[in-house]
């Protein structure tokens, strides 16, 4: 144990100074993916070089950038001259990786791969990583920042939604065996005062929301909803469970005819109408979702085809506004998986979801190691949720029998 923790405080000691190369991972595929194809790096184990998989590749994006504190685009309030400070100091533990946001889903996917095992050779490093972050002090600072004057909607809903999608993580290793299990209860202690306050912002901020936010990027509320509601289960927390289920019929339920057609517009990178349907799929019993997504999305076809929602186009990866597409791609790619393993053994507009899935979430892996920093910062965090199947519902559908109760009590929760 002393020898496994002086390698552990050697490794955080150099952390700052991560160089990028890449590593192996697991998703499996009709076909070779982009990385598997073309992918040649330095392997940080024996500096030889051979091919790598995805997940090493996105882990070492992430381990490259939560530490990287310029270029750096923040969203801040300042109320007196004390508020112009370097990044670090406002924001100890998330000033990586460009904005808040990305640095906080970048430290998600550090945890993701440490968590499932997908990068065994790196996990000392990755804990390394973590374990120089997630420190009282640290988290301290991400509390007083949190507590300043004028920022009762800092990172509302998109970056709330990903640091619950974080401390979800660790709840989920730390529910485990052994000294992964040890070391994310750990984490997760110290990030818990972050964790209230976060979640108190959560739970102030959607009652008071007359209308749902339909947009492609950072505001919309049908995405964030999703992960505040993966956190509530996976945490226990009836009370969220309720709030964000109760919110989210009362938008929802009566939605028709969503204009798929018009997406994706310029600079999105979320769906908003399969982001929707991602969230209902949480939600409705299986033969009430399948209902709901007949007269939401009636056009889905039922012969399998992948062409019939057109793929994302980036013309110029430089561009941090345009690069979203490539973003687009990759959660259309976790939507549509979602909505189809959510839909009844035997609907005919699962072979079509599902193709078009892997049509869209092979063009956006594609990207991810993009030699430009307006993509390569925050792409990496986006394949892993959908290379990891994150979020997924694999459970069987319910029975007809089975399916009505559980409407039955959806209902009674709704009213």
């Amino acid at each position: 144990m002393l020898v496994r923790l002086t390698i552990l405080s050697v490794m955080t000691m150099m952390i700052s100074s991560c160089s990028v190369s890449d590593d192996e991972g697991q998703r499996s595929t009709s076909e070779q993916s982009y990385f598997e194809r073309k992918n040649i790096a330095p392997d940080p184990a024996e500096n030889a070089q051979s091919p790598r998989k995805p997940e090493h590749a996105y882990a070492r994006i992430a381990l490259d950038c939560v530490n990287k504190q310029y270029p750096n685009k923040i969203s801040h309030v300042m109320t007196s001259a004390s508020d112009v400070q370097e990044p670090v100091r406002l924001t100890p533990v998330f000033y990586g990786c460009f904005d808040w946001h990305s640095a906080v889903h970048g430290h998600w996917l550090l945890t993701r791969l440490w968590g499932n095992g997908s990068v065994p050779e790196m996990e000392n490093e990755i804990a390394a990583a973590l374990a120089n972050n997630f420190t009282s002090d640290k988290i301290a600072g991400e509390v007083a920042y949190f507590n300043g004057e004028g920022r009762a909607s800092f990172e509302r809903p998109y970056g709330l939604a990903w640091f619950l999608q974080l401390t979800a993580e660790l709840t989920e290793i730390a529910a485990g065996d052994g000294a992964k299990a040890e070391q994310a209860q750990t984490w997760l202690n110290e990030l818990k005062p972050l964790e209230s306050i976060v979640k108190d912002r959560i739970s102030t901020w959607v009652p008071k929301l007359a209308y749902p936010i339909r947009l492609g990027t950072h505001n919309q509320s049908a995405f964030a909803f999703g992960l505040f509601l993966d956190w509530a289960r996976i945490s226990g927390d009836d009370e969220m469970t309720k709030l964000i289920t109760d919110k989210s019929m009362g938008f929802h339920r009566e939605d028709r005819d969503c204009p798929i057609a018009y997406e994706p517009s310029g600079e999105d990178f979320l769906s908003p109408c399969l982001m929707e349907a991602d969230l209902m799929r949480r939600i409705m019993p299986a033969t009430e979702f399948a209902d709901w997504l007949t007269a939401f999305l009636p056009n889905i076809p039922t012969d399998g085809s992948a062409e019939w929602l057109a793929v994302g186009i980036v013309n110029d990866p430089t561009d941090g506004k345009l690069v979203h597409l490539d973003g687009v791609n990759l959660s259309r790619a976790w939507a549509l998986e979602g909505i189809a393993t959510a839909l009844p053994e035997g609907d005919a507009r699962k072979a079509a979801l599902l193709a078009s899935a892997k049509l869209h979430g092979d063009a956006g892996e594609q990207s991810v190691r993009t030699p430009h920093y307006a993509g390569s910062h925050w792409l990496a965090s986006f394949a892993t949720y959908w290379r990891t199947e994150r979020g997924l519902n694999r459970t069987p559908a319910l029975t007809t029998e089975e399916d009505q109760n559980d409407q039955s009590a959806s209902e009674a929760v709704s009213e």
